[in-house]
């Protein structure tokens, strides 16, 4: 899935892994952190509109989050073993891009039709969800993505949006969040959600046809390619990685949105 997002790209797609081992006596991994790292998204054939296309070069925000994170753990040492994951891919149009109506095999095997190629960060971090717990074995994974512009328009750009399968490990980031002041608001995910995503001739549609509850839907996507033992919690930070005016902690500019999060949640395990 990843490889078809960046087919229409001259530049190659990157999958980059960050281990760090704080914990030499413990051989398991505490926490695995997965970022979107979309370069520019253009929309690929499902093309944007060119108003505002220009901030899509902030489209890796959640890819900087998991990077600047796990440089944070390192400089202070921490006794805890992390990864981190990201995809680095470019989306843009091309003869060789992926088509609406195409159909991709991902990393685990499930099929997807694609009806929408701006719907393509889901489709990065799904695989290397899938990834970080099949090569790595590991059970408490977060992912972190600007997934949705629906996100911003349920919440502004006050608070990301939190879904996971672990009350636990949701509970235990929106406190960090308060803490650090990256706050968090949860949304539901449920089974009536998880149906719109089904597909007629794949195992599942990369977006529902319908254009209600876009940021569920996506993290509905996304919990597909979760074990059942996994405990996953997803962070949309569509409207929460650039700060317009400038604030205390964010002065004007990317915001990094993110790292202290992570850091805190980090701390906290």
């Amino acid at each position: 899935m990843l490889l078809s997002v960046s087919q229409g790209s001259v530049n190659d797609p990157y999958v980059a892994i960050l281990e760090y081992n704080g914990n030499k006596k413990k051989k398991s991994v505490d926490v695995a952190l997965v970022g979107k790292g979309v370069t520019f998204d253009s929309g690929g054939i499902s093309i944007k509109p060119s108003n505002g296309m220009w901030d899509m070069k902030q489209d890796m925000a959640g890819a900087a989050a998991v990077v600047g994170a796990l440089k944070a753990v390192a400089l202070q040492k921490l006794p805890v073993n992390i990864i981190g994951a990201v995809g680095l891919v470019e989306n843009m149009p091309s003869g060789t891009a992926t088509r609406p109506g195409d159909i991709v095999k991902s990393m685990s095997g499930q099929t997807v039709e694609i009806l929408n190629t701006d719907a393509e960060g889901r489709l990065v971090l799904a695989d290397l969800l899938w990834y970080v717990q099949d090569i790595y074995g590991v059970k408490k994974v977060i992912d972190i993505a600007t997934l949705t512009g629906a996100v911003t328009v349920a919440l502004g750009t006050e608070m990301a949006g939190l879904m996971g399968n672990s009350q636990k490990l949701i509970d235990q980031i929106k406190k960090a969040g308060q803490t650090v002041g990256e706050e968090v608001w949860q949304l539901p995910l449920n089974k009536a959600y998880d149906k719109m995503m089904d597909s007629d001739i794949a195992d599942m549609k990369n977006i529902s046809e319908s254009r209600n509850a876009g940021t569920i839907t996506a993290a509905c996507f996304l919990q597909r390619f979760i074990k059942k033992d996994t405990a996953w919690a997803h962070l949309d930070i569509g409207g929460m990685d650039k700060e317009t005016k400038g604030k205390l902690l964010t002065p004007k500019g990317a915001t990094g949105f993110g790292v202290r999060l992570f850091d805190q949640i980090i701390k906290d395990l």
